[in-house]
C-alpha cells in the first residue's frame, strides 16, 4: 500500500497528508522508530482495521514496544493480550469506543452483578446491524451476551442475528444515508409465556462519536503512560470509570 492519503474532519477542515506504509517492513519499522524519537511516551497506536490483521498488528505494536488503543473486533483476543502483556506495553483494548455505549455496557454489567437471575426463564434474542464492510459480528452485541446470560437467558453468540445486506439494514430501520456508517443493536427479553418483554436498543449514525471517544481514550493513556500506572491493559469501562470521557 504505498503513496499517501489525504485526511480531514469531514467538516471542511484543514486537510492532512498520512504517508501510508505496510506493517512488517523496513519503512514500518523506520517510520514509528522516527515517530517514537520525536514523540516519546506520547505516542499513541490508533487501531480500526480488520479482524484479520489484529495479530499481526499487535505483534508490530510489541516488537516496537508501541502503546496502542485497539479497537478492531475479532482476531485471536487471548492471544492478543498475552503478546501485550508479555511485551509490558499499555494499551486500551474494547469492541466499542462510544462513551455512551461504554456507560450502557457498565451499567448492565452492574445490574449482571447485582441482580444475577433477574431475567431467568426470559428469551433473549440480539439483532446487530453494521456497514457492509464489517465482516464479523459486532464486538459489543458479542460482549452484551455475557452480561444478559448472568441475569438468566442462556444465549450463544452464535445467535446473535448479524445484518449487513442492505434490504435487511432498512427494514431494521437504519436510514439510507447511514448504511455506508452505523450501529444498529437491539437486545429483546420475551418471557416464557410472552406476556412481559423488555428492549434495550441503541441506535448510531455515522463515526463521529467513536472518533470522541477514542480522542478521551488517549488522553487516558497516554496519563497512565506517564504516571507509570501498574496495570497495563485497560479497557473502556476502565476509561469510563476514570472520569476521562469528556
Amino acid at each position: 500500500m504505498p503513496g499517501s492519503v489525504d485526511v480531514d474532519d469531514g467538516e471542511g477542515g484543514k486537510t492532512t497528508t498520512v504517508k501510508l506504509v505496510v506493517v512488517g517492513t523496513p519503512e514500518a519499522d523506520a517510520a514509528v522508530e522516527e515517530m517514537k524519537a520525536s514523540l516519546g511516551d506520547s505516542l499513541v497506536a490508533i487501531d480500526f482495521t480488520h479482524p484479520t490483521a489484529v495479530n499481526p498488528n499487535s505483534d508490530f505494536y510489541a516488537k516496537h514496544k508501541l502503546n496502542f488503543i485497539m479497537g478492531t473486533t475479532g482476531g485471536d483476543r487471548e492471544q492478543l493480550t498475552k503478546v501485550t502483556t508479555d511485551a509490558a506495553t499499555y494499551a486500551v483494548i474494547a469492541p466499542n469506543m462510544c462513551k455512551q455505549i461504554v456507560a450502557f455496557q457498565a451499567t448492565m454489567q452492574s445490574m449482571a452483578e447485582q441482580f444475577p437471575g433477574a431475567f431467568s426463564g426470559y428469551n433473549l434474542t440480539i439483532t446487530e446491524s453494521h456497514q457492509s464492510g464489517k465482516a464479523d459480528t459486532s464486538g459489543t452485541a458479542k460482549a452484551m451476551v455475557g452480561f444478559f446470560n448472568d441475569m438468566g437467558p442462556k444465549f450463544d453468540v452464535s445467535e446473535i442475528k448479524m445484518l449487513r445486506a442492505k434490504e435487511e439494514q432498512m427494514a431494521f430501520g437504519v436510514p439510507e444515508d447511514a448504511l455506508a456508517g452505523h450501529a444498529w443493536h437491539t437486545y429483546s427479553l420475551t418471557s416464557g409465556d410472552g406476556s412481559v418483554q423488555f428492549e434495550f436498543k441503541h441506535n448510531v449514525c455515522g463515526r463521529r462519536t467513536y472518533a470522541e471517544g477514542v480522542a478521551d481514550t488517549v488522553v487516558f493513556l497516554v496519563a497512565k503512560i506517564k504516571e507509570a500506572s501498574e496495570k497495563k491493559i485497560f479497557d473502556m469501562i476502565d476509561v469510563l470509570r476514570a472520569g476521562a470521557m469528556n
